[in-house]
């Protein structure tokens, strides 16, 4: 699995990570940051922060090869079944004390109860622990290939280290504060939810030596003694912001803005990932209506994913995609395998009838969603526009994307705060594969927010996990999207190129989604 488009520009490692004018960088991001806590969550405007904050034990290059970031390299024995972990010297958590061995186990610990991938590793791990202040070890009971791979994945929750202090804390809770040893540090004093958010470069990073920048592995080299996040909702004050030079990024403009700035020869304008990302609707398993396969299937005739896409980028056809199944499209698990039900003419009256045979009536459906973030907040209004022309019971519940995250966790029924549906979107990264894939996870109340029991998904993926080769892994992925579009734990609505936009005078961005290091002012 390669992306070959996915090139970016080495960095120097005998460049220190020091003062580099101008130092500060201005940025609007796609949502509030409401969690800092990258484990807890899987929003993607969290896991962008904690990029900034934490760093891992692996990086990702852009040629999908996992290289090492905090470790010095490890060594594999008993036939795959020990693997030993050596950390690079001199490594610091941001409130000076040294990483340890140990704060890697418990941060791992942790990471192993949210991750999909890690998850699995848990199922086959015999014991994991610090030999030393700089190695650990794990013992497995059979070899874990994608060990590395797992370790490096930028899906969430992704497997950010942390002091031991703060990994420690249930990973169904919140950590309090962010405390970590990337190449920024936050500033709590300066964060203001809703308003602002501040980081500063961290002098005592150390970046890694091993091999160029690429994607989330190698050197991460800040330029910037300064990054601030500035929380601004409307998205006309920010592509304001943008044109006058008061902000240097805008991470996601809307499309009728897009067609504005394009016309400003000091703003350059692209995809930020150059694969697409997918969007779902999500549904909740626990409570009626569906928690009944028949009424999750009775809404396919009603799926038209070019106006969920367009909705999102334009009409531009170059810029969203349809016929998208469950993996990302582009990449080699994505096929057409059971997408006939979203194919051919699409028909509400074919859904008003599949909803009354499959006992619909007039229950309460409460679907939730952002005003604040474009993907979500547009396919949000596009499925409220299908409810209602289904004549449903629609309780169309819109809040900040901040308050979605904290609700969608929420298991409770309607009546009781809870909820039945909502839409988002995800990166390419995520859809790639079945390791990372959590909305195609099927184990009930372990899986993300929805909680889907699928057997079969989860017997699937086990098997992905031990196909000898590419050939049999795309086999049983087409199995795997076939059962998916049976039981439906969500429903693909396409599938759109997220456009970025940034002063002309800033470069060498690493592609992918909002990364800091790298990136410098010409």
């Amino acid at each position: 699995m390669r992306r070959r488009d996915l090139m970016i520009a080495s960095a120097a490692v005998a460049t220190p990570a020091v003062a580099q004018a101008p130092r500060l960088l201005r940025f609007v991001p796609q949502a509030n940051l409401t969690s800092l806590d990258p484990i807890w969550t899987t929003a993607n405007i969290t896991r962008n922060h904690a990029y900034m904050v934490f760093d891992t034990l692996y990086g990702l290059d852009a040629q999908f090869n996992a290289r090492p970031q905090m470790a010095e390299g490890h060594a594999v024995e008993d036939d795959g079944k020990r693997i030993t972990i050596t950390l690079r010297s001199g490594l610091k958590w941001h409130d000076g004390e040294a990483v340890r061995a140990q704060d890697c186990v418990v941060s791992l610990r942790r990471w192993m109860r949210r991750n999909p991938s890690g998850q699995q590793l848990e199922r086959q791990l015999e014991e994991m622990a610090a030999l030393d202040d700089r190695r650990f070890v794990l013992r497995l009971r059979r070899p874990f290939p994608l060990l590395f791979a797992a370790l490096a994945s930028p899906v969430n929750p992704v497997a950010f280290m942390m002091p031991e202090r703060l990994a420690s804390t249930d990973p169904f809770q919140q950590i309090r504060e962010a405390i970590g040893s990337g190449p920024y540090r936050f500033n709590p004093r300066e964060y203001n939810s809703g308003s602002l958010v501040v980081y500063e470069r961290f002098a005592d990073y150390a970046p890694t030596p091993n091999g160029p920048t690429s994607f989330t592995a190698g050197p991460k080299v800040a330029h910037f003694d300064r990054v601030e996040w500035r929380i601004i909702t409307d998205a006309a004050t920010s592509a304001g912001a943008l044109q006058t030079g008061e902000i240097d990024w805008f991470e996601q403009p809307p499309p009728e803005l897009q067609q504005l700035l394009r016309r400003n020869r000091n703003i350059h304008q692209e995809p930020i990932d150059p694969l697409p990302l997918t969007g779902i609707l999500r549904f909740n398993f626990l409570h009626g209506p569906f928690d009944r396969k028949e009424m999750r299937q009775a809404l396919l005739p009603a799926i038209n994913q070019a106006d969920y896409m367009s909705a999102i980028v334009g009409t531009d056809p170059a810029l969203f995609r349809t016929g998208v199944g469950m993996f990302t499209p582009g990449t080699p698990l994505a096929s057409d395998a059971g997408l006939a039900p979203l194919q051919g003419p699409r028909s509400l009256d074919r859904a008003r009838d599949m909803l009354r045979a499959a006992g619909y009536t007039n229950q309460t459906i409460r679907l939730i969603g952002p005003t604040d973030i474009l993907a979500p907040s547009a396919m949000t209004q596009v499925a409220g526009d299908m409810f209602r022309r289904l004549g449903v019971n629609l309780d169309f519940v819109l809040t900040d994307w901040g308050t979605v995250v904290q609700r969608r966790a929420s298991r409770e029924p309607v009546e009781r705060g809870g909820w039945n549906a909502f839409l988002t979107a995800f990166s390419s990264t995520d859809f790639m594969d079945p390791a990372g894939h959590f909305p195609l996870r099927g184990n009930g109340l372990n899986s993300w927010p929805g909680w889907p029991t699928i057997p079969r998904l989860e017997e699937l993926r086990d098997a992905w996990f031990d196909a000898p080769d590419l050939a049999t892994q795309q086999r049983i992925a087409r199995e795997m999207q076939t059962t998916g579009m049976d039981e439906l734990p969500f429903i693909p609505v396409g599938a759109y190129m997220s456009v970025t936009a940034h002063r002309n005078n800033l470069r060498d961005r690493v592609p992918g989604f909002a990364m800091f290091w790298n990136i410098r002012r010409a």
